[in-house]
This record gives C-alpha cells, structure tokens and sequence, in this order.
C-alpha cells in the first residue's frame, strides 16, 4: 500500500490563505463595488483582520507586542468610514488604514515598531505594498508544495464530478433544445437564464481577482513572508564642515525672511498695502501655502543633517545641532507667520476643506519639530520615528473629534455678513455632516441663500438611500433631516434662485 504524502504546515498554512484569499475576492467584489464608501469598508477591514487573527490562533504564531494596537487602530480606522461623510478626511483615513495594514503585517514578522527609523517605516510601506500585490501568484507558486497533495480520497471524487459534467454537457444541450423547440415557455425560461452581459462579467471577475489577490498577497506577506532588510547606510562623510556650513547659510535665509516679516507682515496693514501693493487679505492669501511647504521642506533637512553627522566629533555633532536648534527657532516664527496668515485668510475668505486640512498639517509639524528638538537635538533619534507617527494618528483623530465639514460650514456662517457673504453653493457640496448646520442656519440666512441651500439639500437628500453597503450615519441622518422636513422646505422656496457665486 504506498503511503499518502504528508502535507507540510507551510502548505496548510498556504491552502488556507488561498482560501481566504478567493473568499476575501467574491466579498470584496460583493462590497466594494458600491460607492461612497461606507459599511462595507467597516467590515471589509474587520473581515481581514479577522482571518489574520484565526490563522494566527490556528497555527500557534506568535505576533509581534505591536500587532494587537495596530489592528485595533486598523479596525478603528475602518469604522470611520462608517462615522463621518467628509470626502478628504476619507482619504487620509484611507492613507492610515493602509499604513496600519503594513505596519502590523511587519509586527507579525517579528519587527518592533517602535525602533523604527523613518527609513523603515518608508521600507515597510513599499515591500508591503509590493508583496501584497505579488503576493499571491508567489503564494501559489512556491509557497504551496503541490505534490504533498492527495491524489486519492476527496480529489478521486473532485475528478468523478468534473467527468460527469463533461458526459453530461452534449446530451443536456440536446434535451435541452428539444424541449424549448416543443415549449415556449420552456424556451423563455432557459433565454432568461442563459441572458449575461459580457461586460458585466467582466467586471466582476477583475474585482474579484483583484481583491482576493490583495487578501492573500496580504496575508501571505504577514503570516509567510520574511522582513526586506534596509539599505545599509555605513557610509559617513569625511568631514561635516559642509553641513554645518549649509545649515549656516540656511539659518541666515531664515533670519533674513523673519526680519521682513517683523517690519511688514507684523507691522500692520497700512505698510503691507504701502510697501507691497496689496491688501491684507491678499498678502496673507498669497504666501500660506508657500510657507506651509517650506515649513515641510526642513523637517528632511534637518534629519538628514543629523544622520550625515553622526561618524563626526563630538564638538562637530554639538554644532550641527545647535545650528538646527537655531534653524527650529526661526521656523517657529516662519510658522506662527503662516498661521497669522490663515486667519486673516480665513477671516477675509471664509474657511474650506483646502485651507482646513492644511491648517491641521501645521499644527502637526509644530508637534514633529518640537518632539524633533526632544529627541534627536537631545541625541536620541531612535525615538523620533514613532513619536511622529503617534501625532500624526492622534491629528487625525481630533479632525474626526473636530468633525471639519460641519465646522467649515459653523465657522462661514459666523463671519459678518458685509465682510464676505456665506457661500451657500460652496456649503452644499461638502458631507452629510454639513447638513444639520446648514438646516440650523436657515431662518438667519437671506432670501436667496436660504432658497439655494433648500433646493440643493432636498435634491441632494431627500431620497431613500440606494445599497445598504454604502451605510453611513451621517448621510442617513442628512437623509432623515431632510425628509423629515421636506413639505416644508419646499414650501418654503416653491421656486428655484438664480445662479449663485463660488469663490472656493
């Protein structure tokens, strides 16, 4: 009698992430497909992280002390899209989702997070990236030992039912077109089922393909993969004297713009419009989002100066760091520039998803330069990495506390009327989470803005919502205002305004 072949732990492992593969490819085209993301994001995400945790539990892996948060935060992140309507913060939940994914594949291969440099955080992020998209066809390719599997048993009688089909396909299509030609009706129930619409098909075997070959590349790279090592960077410069000259020259362009700003942009708005022919307004909407770049620009600057310093003397790393000492304390004037600059904006422009998000970016540099300054000014740059990586979770969370949509729409309606009148039009186009607002502020409004905002609410809102899949409680309760009230916001405004500015 010859023995059965003994399947390996690694195929099993395999069989089972290809598995959960296929099943994650029919759910995520079940799922995903519909638009705006909502629900299914949610259990989209909690599926994954499910699967991962059972084939954890089933073959006894240990996880690495990181993989329990970063699911969490996974999870988390995934039950946003079922909180907030906001377009733009979708997209940086979106961003984190991903980021959280890699992070706790690399946690289930041993890594610890918190030791990373922001080179391996780069690092991960691409391998992941990669290995989730190749993962598969490596999966199935050499992963999987095809010829530990059993040619008798279950697969004697995979064959028997194949052959069968076979057999049976001719005389079925004979049968089948001798009893249509005798019935009608049997003819119109087999053209029924046998309707398709190729690029119907098509479709949902891309999407198919394409999410499970994510799922399984996914978990194949968390559960089977190897961590990619970094490019080793031994390579120490002979002299730091060229750095601690850039950073000088550097320090002196900073000192020379914050002098200007002192004397003109600090100095009122009678020597901005004096000297440099513009209003207040439009001084500030004019140099923001060029400072918010600069601002940006020197946190790469000042980290690689620090890690090209390192093989230097003593002395030459106490230059190069106080020279970036110097070089933070003129960019905290740069930013508390930039930031007097988006409230005069904001105060002559009004307030839009744009100037809000980039606002939050600043607030998040302010909390990387000054951890920057506790950290690696202090000589412990192993610990910078994280700590920006826990702020820039944290910024996120509190726009979600902040809730942006409704309070872009709180902040224009608060603004004088006679200095910029509310952009009515602007408003409609933002989340659900702008509606309750919007309804809030209709008997304050003027004629013409309060028939806009009815007219586009009822049209955008009043509605059954379509697929379950896209649930959202902010658009169902957007619905639920709106139809609740909708006799009388018609009523209100039987006909439709004139065409209304947009100055966003």
């Amino acid at each position: 009698m010859t023995a059965l072949p003994t399947v390996s732990a690694r195929t099993k492992l395999g069989l089972e992430i290809l598995a959960f593969g296929a099943a994650g490819g029919l759910i995520g085209d079940a799922l995903l497909r519909a638009m705006p993301w909502g629900l299914n994001v949610a259990l989209g995400t909690a599926g994954l992280v499910g699967a991962g945790a059972w084939l954890v539990r089933r073959h006894r892996i240990t996880p690495g002390p990181d993989t329990a948060w970063l699911a969490i935060t996974a999870l988390l992140l995934g039950a946003a899209f079922v909180r907030r309507d906001a377009a733009d913060l979708a997209q940086f939940d979106m961003l984190a989702l991903v980021g959280a994914l890699a992070f706790a594949a690399a946690s289930l291969q041993g890594e610890r997070i918190m030791r990373w440099s922001v080179i391996d955080y780069v690092r991960v992020g691409v391998t992941a990236t990669i290995a989730s998209i190749v993962g598969g066809l490596i999966l199935i390719g050499r992963d999987i030992d095809w010829r530990e599997m059993p040619r008798e048993g279950r697969l004697r009688q995979l064959r028997g039912v194949l052959a069968g089909i076979v057999i049976a396909a001719p005389l079925l299509v004979v049968f089948a077109a001798l009893f249509a030609a005798a019935d009608q009706v049997f003819a119109n129930v087999l053209q029924n089922l046998l309707v398709f619409d190729a690029a119907n098909i098509v479709t949902h075997t891309f999407f198919i393909f394409f999410w499970g070959a994510l799922t399984a590349g996914w978990l194949r790279w968390s559960l089977i993969g190897r961590p990619v090592a970094g490019p080793k960077m031994e390579y120490l410069p002979p002299t730091v004297t060229p750095f601690v000259v850039a950073l000088g020259l550097l320090n002196a362009l900073f000192l020379l713009f914050v002098v200007v700003q002192l004397r003109y942009f600090f100095g009122g708005a009678a020597l901005v419009e004096q000297t440099g022919g513009l209003t207040y307004a439009e001084y500030a909407r004019t140099g923001f989002f060029q400072l918010v770049t600069a601002s940006g620009l020197v946190l790469p600057v000042l980290l690689g100066a620090d890690f090209m310093a390192r093989g230097g003397t003593t002395p030459q790393i106490r230059t190069i760091r106080q020279f970036s000492g110097l070089l933070l304390v003129l960019l905290t004037v740069v930013m508390a520039s930039a930031l007097e600059r988006m409230r005069l904006y904001v105060s002559a422009f009004g307030l839009s998803t744009t100037r809000l998000y980039a606002t939050a970016f600043m607030v998040f540099l302010i909390g990387v330069f000054a951890w920057f300054a506790w950290t690696v000014l202090r000589g412990t740059r192993h610990r910078f990495a994280f700590g920006a990586l826990t702020q820039g979770l944290a910024v996120l969370a509190g726009l979600h506390l902040l809730n942006p949509d409704a309070f872009i729409v709180k902040t224009n309606l608060r603004r004088p009327a006679a200095e910029r009148p509310f952009d009515a039009k602007y408003a409609l186009t933002l989340g659900g989470d702008a509606v309750p607002p919007l309804l809030a502020a209709l008997p304050a409004l003027g004629a013409e803005d309060r028939c806009i905002v009815v007219h586009g609410l009822v049209a955008r809102w009043d509605k059954e919502e379509s697929d379950w899949r896209t649930w959202n409680w902010s658009r169902a309760r957007a619905r639920a205002l709106v139809r609740h009230q909708a006799d009388a916001l018609k009523a209100s405004c039987p006909t439709k305004p004139g065409e209304q500015r947009n100055d966003h």
